[in-house]
């Protein structure tokens, strides 16, 4: 490492770079890991960047990865600034000591956005925090939407997943000179980016690079092909052309966005519908992940911290007025949610019994929450006794009707809650001791692999992140968790012939939900 008197000069794997020091922490932003995805490498794995001569500056973050904005209703809790340009692989280190015999904890950080939005420039997201407690900290942009996870017959599946492999890859031979330690690399996602995370360290590719991991609100899993197919389909139906990638590639980059979004609209975890997703492709992800990680086939010694928010489904159904919409459309919604998450009607009738004075959006919210998310991060837990640790944020906004959302904790985590992107989803005032509380337990797990309490075992303990402080309860989810475990794993019988009827005037009340949907968030 070298330095002139005010900007630290670091050299990476394919040049030198020029950061800044701001508060006393050495930040470079924009440093590519991969060329840009475009032209002939559109809808192709990555490649390594062109080395530069000389230094580049790495002062602003480098371009986005194209998405599209969030409707209305969204975009007034989360931000998601855009940066033109094409060289959007691109990454940022933070780091409290830019020398190569520095050896810090590293943390790589992969932001969410259901696959399609966010990027490493969200405010939120800054990694002064973890640099000042002694973390090199590494935010990663990789491609989104149908760039990034659209199934094609003529190109390798889940570039966006191989970007960020290739973003891995970067930091394991790069991050040395940032002062990172290449052996005490932790990984850690939320939502899409959880998944992705959970994706990389069941990947035989990626073995050796990962020592821990953290998922926030997002399981190990892959999604059907078909339904990656779909959403490619209808796609390239609205655009009248072939379902191929040298098609796509053809088409202008503002137009797929909006085709992208058209086509999307009415995907979310509560109403279903086609959606991207990370698929087994026989390469990279051979199978499902969860399953290679429960069977114990990867990620060995790896260890885990993984949690949920008390009320994940309340930012997919509040933005818009949908919590109201889903509680008037009661019994339609509860048998597209029995549906979608193939359960008989044992599962919400328990939970009635548990919460008779829930509402339907709250009971469907927290059925298809405990499905997707809650009941694979048990199952993934209890195949690794002892070095897995979960938590659950059950802070609630001071925000109207968000509770403690989808997202909620991410301004705890990084120690950011003061910055107005975060108080646009928590709301002003968000207790600074539970946000030292959640920072500090984060960077101890980098540091150390201990979060700083009991690690999961038969008593099932839980760290509770909520306003009186944190504290552990134990098996607070499991009598929910217990209705699904008890569900029978065969193929469910075909319906009696007197039912077809009223099964097609459910489906029928559920498209015009979702046409209402698709009306409001235009």
């Amino acid at each position: 490492m070298t330095a002139d008197r005010t900007d630290p000069v670091v050299r990476t794997p394919h040049g030198a770079v020029r950061g800044r020091y701001e508060r006393g922490i050495a930040v470079f932003r924009g440093i590519p890991y991969a060329a840009p995805p475009f032209g002939p490498r559109r809808f192709r794995p990555p490649v390594p960047p062109e080395p530069w001569d000389g230094v580049r500056d790495a002062g602003s973050f480098g371009p986005t990865a194209p998405k599209p904005p969030y409707s209305e209703a969204f975009a007034q809790f989360l931000a998601d600034p855009v940066i033109p340009g094409d060289d959007c692989l691109n990454l940022n280190v933070w780091t409290p000591e830019p020398a190569p015999g520095a050896r810090l904890p590293v943390l790589v950080w992969l932001h969410g956005g259901a696959l399609t939005r966010g990027s490493s420039a969200v405010p939120v997201y800054d990694g002064s925090a973890f640099a000042r407690d002694g973390i090199v900290f590494v935010s990663v942009n990789y491609r989104l939407g149908v760039e990034g996870y659209g199934l094609f017959p003529d190109t390798p599946a889940n570039p966006g997943l191989r970007d960020q492999l290739a973003a891995l890859r970067w930091v394991h031979e790069a991050v040395r000179a940032f002062g990172g330690d290449p052996d005490n690399v932790t990984l850690c996602g939320q939502s899409a980016g959880a998944i992705s995370a959970g994706a990389l360290i069941a990947a035989p590719q990626a073995q050796g690079l990962v020592r821990r991991a953290v998922l926030q609100s997002g399981p190990p899993e892959s999604t059907e092909r078909d339904k990656v197919r779909r959403m490619v389909r209808r796609m390239a139906a609205r655009l009248r052309i072939p379902a191929t990638a040298e098609a796509f590639a053809a088409v202008d980059r503002a137009l797929l966005l909006r085709t992208q979004a058209e086509a999307g609209r009415l995907s979310s975890p509560v109403l279903g519908g086609p959606a991207f997703g990370i698929v087994v492709d026989g390469d990279l992800v051979p199978r499902d992940p969860l399953q290679a990680l429960l069977d114990g086939e990867a990620a060995r010694g790896v260890e885990l911290l993984m949690g949920w928010t008390r009320d994940e489904y309340r930012l997919w159904l509040v933005p818009g007025g949908l919590l109201e919409r889903v509680d008037r459309l009661g019994p339609v919604v509860l048998a597209g949610a029995m549906a979608r998450c193939r359960a008989g009607h044992e599962v919400p009738r328990g939970y009635r019994t548990l919460h008779p004075d829930a509402g339907t959006a709250e009971t469907v919210g927290q059925m298809v929450t405990d499905h997707l998310l809650r009941v694979p991060l048990h199952r993934l837990a209890d195949a690794r006794p002892g070095t897995s640790y979960l938590y659950e944020f059950a802070w609630p906004s001071r925000r109207p009707a968000l509770g403690a959302c989808h997202a909620l904790e991410l301004g705890f985590v990084f120690d950011s809650g003061a910055v107005p992107e975060s108080v646009m989803l928590a709301g002003a005032d968000a207790p600074h001791g539970l946000c030292d509380e959640m920072h500090a337990a984060w960077v101890r797990f980098a540091a150390t692999g201990d979060p700083g309490w009991q690690a999961w075992d038969a008593t099932h303990p839980v760290r509770i992140f909520d306003e009186g402080g944190p504290r552990i309860a134990h098996g607070p989810r499991d009598t929910e968790i217990a209705l699904w475990a008890a569900l029978p794993r065969v193929p469910q019988p075909a319906p009696a012939p007197d039912t077809w009827a009223r099964r097609a005037e459910l489906a029928s009340a559920v498209r015009r939900l979702r046409r209402s949907v698709g009306a409001r968030r235009r």
